[in-house]
């Protein structure tokens, strides 16, 4: 069995169709359709999430700076 690879940008139409039209596939074959959809927005990285959950921190400093006033606050 023999396989070929037809390559095309297609447009999501209304209902999430896509068509894809070419003088290369044969009427009647069997094809196999794996869809590649193109994010509009970019994935943020794991760097981005470093210190945007709650009690996180950014930095090592950021951390070192906060036990540093919780350890002020239990000598006083």
């Amino acid at each position: 069995m023999m396989v070929r690879a037809i390559k095309q940008i297609v447009t999501i139409q209304p209902g999430g169709r896509i068509e894809v039209c070419s003088d290369e596939l044969p009427e009647g074959c069997e094809a196999e359709v794996i869809v590649l959809v193109k994010s509009a927005e970019p994935k943020p990285s794991y760097r981005d999430m470093f210190g945007a959950g709650k009690g996180a921190y950014r930095t090592p400093d950021e951390a070192d700076a906060f036990l540093r006033g919780e350890r002020d606050a239990w000598e006083r």
